[in-house]
């Protein structure tokens, strides 16, 4: 007997392909944090607002940080809920108020204690501090890849914390062997 359950895309990247027309999505790179029969939830991970995390650190009234973060970019980590924060991080010892760890060493942490950690140089060296976060409904995202719209690979940690940010696309495509520089935007019907 066939298993006609979806596949599961927690712990992957889904990887925007050049049609996308959304401007929430188009040229994105998402981490799935969660996909399961109630949906999938991730973050966007190479959207950068016009926003550094040296704002946020000042808005949440912490006034003693490391000035560096002042040109480190917020990023824009989907659509809904634009108002709430949230870290993706590297697992480290110490943990933090409402931190999940997701797959290997790959956590979420939405609570200001981390920030605070951070901002002191104390919390977790590699992280990705954004707004928001992509979401879709039970079976959407199962829907939007029968449709092509995106392709996915297993996550790699270091695309999202180690590699520029406009670079990610690409660098998370090529974990498929494909260069997006040279697929067409238009689509051809056999």
């Amino acid at each position: 007997m066939t298993d006609l359950r979806p596949t599961c895309f927690k712990n992957h990247f889904l990887i925007a392909m050049p049609t996308m027309s959304d401007p929430n999505f188009a040229h994105s790179i998402t981490y799935i944090c969660e996909h399961n029969d109630e949906g999938a939830m991730g973050i966007v991970v190479n959207r950068p607002m016009d926003l550094m995390v040296g704002d946020i650190l000042s808005h949440l009234k912490i006034d003693e940080y490391d000035q560096s973060y002042d040109d480190v970019p917020v990023m824009c980590g989907g659509p809904v809920q634009m108002e709430r924060g949230f870290v993706l991080h590297r697992f480290e010892a110490d943990q933090w108020e409402s931190s999940q760890r997701l797959q290997g060493d790959i956590c979420l942490t939405s609570s200001k204690d981390i920030l605070q950690a951070i901002a002191n140089n104390q919390g977790p060296r590699e992280n990705l501090i954004a707004l928001g976060y992509a979401g879709w409904s039970a079976g959407q995202l199962d829907e939007e890849m029968a449709q092509n719209a995106w392709l996915s690979v297993k996550a790699d940690p270091d695309i999202i914390f180690s590699t520029p940010c406009e670079q990610r696309w690409q660098a998370a495509a090529k974990l498929l062997g494909v260069d997006l520089a040279l697929m067409t935007n238009q689509i051809g019907h056999a």
